[in-house]
């Protein structure tokens, strides 16, 4: 392995059970990736990253849309590594942890320049890292990482089933009330637990997936661009135009003509 080995991925429907010699960070731009770590489990998304210690057994399985970075950091890399002693921290035990937007734009980014540019992985690799260090560092812990022993909210919160639910209903009005009851929550209580654990509100979580399948259905169907607004819950081409434009700084028909 290199130091600092950095790739993308679209991971697939199949369930891949493994542990490895290595440190790994995952972080999605789009798509669900579900992964649990020594029996304790959730979802990789957009707004939800993973870091798993070496010699952690996990096992995964991804939505087949989901775009997502991959980090492997040997553990006898850290020394000489930039803020090694700190990063190592925070590799101490398993733990998912909230993705903010700006850091979810600069991963995306970084993915772009690393298809552009794959001889700078490792320096990709190390800003990527470093980002992540200084927005851990910066947030308070309770808010920021969610550790896998840790009882509560994740318990309260089915993202899996939530994830299918919502998929299931693009098309149709969700309300925050729908949600809250699938989980047994006051619309209030669901709000702030949804919120605390994926640092986004319950409406853009859903408006995110509402894109990232859209964005799938413009890369590999031939659908028009009107009905895909219709398919995932937009009542007119204008309006679904603008919100992807605002999430992926692109326009439907310009992604379309890039693909």
């Amino acid at each position: 392995m290199t130091f600092l080995d950095l790739r993308t991925a679209t991971l697939g429907h199949e369930h891949i059970a493994h542990d490895h010699g290595h440190h790994q960070l995952i972080l999605a731009t789009r798509g669900t990736t579900e992964l649990s770590i020594e029996g304790q489990g959730g979802c990789i998304t957009g707004s939800r990253g993973c870091l798993i210690p070496s010699g952690r057994h996990h096992d995964y399985r991804g939505d087949g849309r989901n775009r997502t970075f991959v980090l492997d950091i040997p553990a006898d890399s850290l020394p000489a590594l930039r803020d090694g002693d700190e990063i190592e921290r925070l590799f101490d035990r398993p733990r998912f942890f909230g993705v903010p937007p700006r850091l979810n734009r600069l991963a995306a980014s970084l993915m772009r320049q690393l298809e552009l540019c794959p001889a700078l992985h490792s320096e990709i690799a190390a800003l990527l890292l470093r980002a992540l260090y200084l927005h851990l560092e910066s947030e308070p812990l309770s808010a920021t990482i969610e550790g896998l022993a840790a009882p509560g909210i994740s318990e309260r919160l089915d993202l899996t089933r939530l994830d299918a639910w919502i998929d299931h209903h693009l098309a149709d009005e969700i309300r925050v009330e729908r949600l809250a009851a699938l989980c047994a929550l006051s619309a209030g209580h669901f709000h702030a637990c949804f919120r605390e654990l994926t640092g986004m509100t319950p409406l853009a979580y859903v408006q995110r997936r509402r894109l990232d399948h859209a964005r799938t259905l413009i890369m590999h169907s031939a659908l028009s661009l009107g009905h895909i607004a219709s398919l995932v819950g937009f009542r007119d081409q204008g309006s679904f135009s603008r919100a992807y434009r605002r999430c992926f700084d692109v326009s439907p028909s310009a992604e379309r003509r890039a693909n």
